[in-house]
């Protein structure tokens, strides 16, 4: 039985609007409504048109409603810059955040926190004008958020060098190519590189931080962080029907870009177990034709089944000759988006072939299932590190000299992930972490008991 430790107290959640920031606080909201706290989830209108929402909906006991963000008919696309549309953001949907708290506090239904993103910094500063509790919510793993801390105070020089470690507390030695492209070199997306380092500019007025990960999973970059910055990890994120069980219905993350297709699971059901390379980079990597040639001839000739998720966007890069050779060698099948949780669950399911997202990442740790990793940018270098070295859950693919990861590449790795004895000693360290996870979200778990923390703190406001 779940405990229950609140009264009624009301959160209010607001995400980085997409879909990568808006599931994972979605999945807290949902643990925080299982012990009693009443939670209303704010994202923006393009959001809700996007994904066929109704405004003051529910999703399970989540209540949902929005704002503008500036750009209420093609959000993100309808901006000329990525700088226009940040800035866009902040000025009208800190009036829009605040009108709508103001709003409920003349109602019986007043906020008592703000949980937000820090990569929208400005909520913070509207919940504090407005005497309101303040928790950051970091959706990426705490050691990407300790570098950035440590670039925003001036503790690691930027850009790093090719040739030098970084070297910092709780964490493995880094090189180039582990960390961040936005550390590594600042111009790569200087809009972004200021995004992530400025999450730190105003967290001295957080109450609390929040992390989308379990102390296990991190533990030496968490007691390192906490001495400067504390920070309670309240992971994994993910559906509770997946872990522990406890919150009725909770099967899969219901906000989705793009409209689901749910044939590859009866095709999953037709193969053997751990027969299959499951293939997805998430919904916002494009690779080039050339990358995507590659990927495809590699598939092709592992002679392993393979289900490869390609968002409608992407299939130019794939040429129609291509799409063919695929589907002449009977054992791949292409999908625009599938649910992942469903897919990494089935026993079919072998290797994870992804860009090492973070809640991809936490997905297959979850799931138990090992990884073929092709980090492309944000977090992805440095979860591909942890997924390598530090779970050993995973094997990383090696780029030539001109950043394309070649066939027999791909290939070998697959095979050693897919055949051989350290691909073996992978699936054993993924059922550790699997049953790790679980042991975190349990009651009486670390992730549950800093969940409890938080709603304690509540109760203090």
């Amino acid at each position: 039985m779940e405990e229950k430790v609140s009264g009624c107290k009301h959160v209010l959640m607001v995400p980085y609007p997409s879909q990568g920031h808006i599931n994972p606080m979605l999945q807290f909201s949902k643990r925080l409504c299982s012990k009693g706290v009443r939670v209303t989830m704010l994202t923006t209108i393009f959001i809700s048109n996007s994904m066929h929402l109704q405004s003051s909906s529910l999703l399970g006991s989540v209540h949902l409603d929005f704002i503008s963000d500036g750009y209420d008919e093609g959000g993100f696309a309808e901006a000329a810059s990525v700088e226009t549309y940040l800035s866009r953001m902040e000025e009208v949907g800190s009036k829009s955040l605040r009108e709508f708290i103001k709003k409920q506090s003349s109602s019986d239904e007043g906020i008592d926190c703000v949980v937000y993103d820090p990569l929208v910094i400005w909520v913070l500063d509207v919940a504090k004008e407005l005497g309101l509790m303040g928790a950051a919510f970091f959706t990426q793993m705490c050691a990407v958020n300790y570098i950035y801390y440590h670039v925003y105070h001036g503790l690691l020089k930027v850009p790093i060098s090719s040739s030098l470690p970084i070297s910092i507390e709780g964490l493995p030695l880094l090189h180039f190519k582990d960390a961040p492209p936005f550390v590594s070199d600042p111009a790569f997306y200087p809009a972004y590189f200021e995004l992530v380092v400025k999450q730190f500019s105003n967290i001295h007025k957080a109450d609390l931080l929040l992390v989308n990960s379990f102390y296990k999973l991190e533990d030496q970059v968490v007691d390192a962080m906490s001495k400067v910055c504390p920070v309670l990890t309240i992971g994994p994120t993910v559906p509770s029907f997946h872990l522990d069980k406890t919150i009725p219905n909770d099967r899969d993350n219901v906000l989705n870009l793009f409209e689901l297709d749910s044939s590859p699971i009866s095709w999953l059901k037709q193969k053997p177990a751990q027969s299959v390379i499951y293939v997805s980079f998430g919904s916002m990597v494009c690779f080039s034709s050339h990358q995507m040639e590659e990927i495809a001839f590699a598939l092709i000739q592992t002679g392993f089944n393979f289900l490869w998720v390609i968002p409608d966007f992407h299939t130019k890069n794939l040429s129609e000759e291509m799409g063919k050779k695929i589907e002449a060698c009977g054992r791949g099948l292409i999908v625009n988006w599938t649910p992942q949780l469903e897919v990494l669950s089935n026993d079919a399911v072998g290797c994870f072939f992804t860009h090492c997202g973070w809640n991809s990442t936490l997905e297959a740790l979850c799931l138990g299932v090992p990884m073929v990793a092709l980090p492309q940018w944000t977090d992805q270098p440095t979860n591909a590190k942890f997924v390598e070295d530090v779970w050993k859950v995973g094997i990383r693919m090696k780029e030539d000299e001109n950043g394309i990861v070649r066939r027999d590449e791909i290939q070998s790795c697959i095979r050693v992930v897919m055949e051989k004895e350290l691909g073996r000693e992978m699936r054993i360290n993924a059922k550790k972490w699997k049953d790790l996870a679980v042991e975190a979200v349990t009651q009486g778990g670390t992730s549950d008991h800093n969940i409890n923390e938080f709603i304690k703190n509540l109760k203090k406001s």
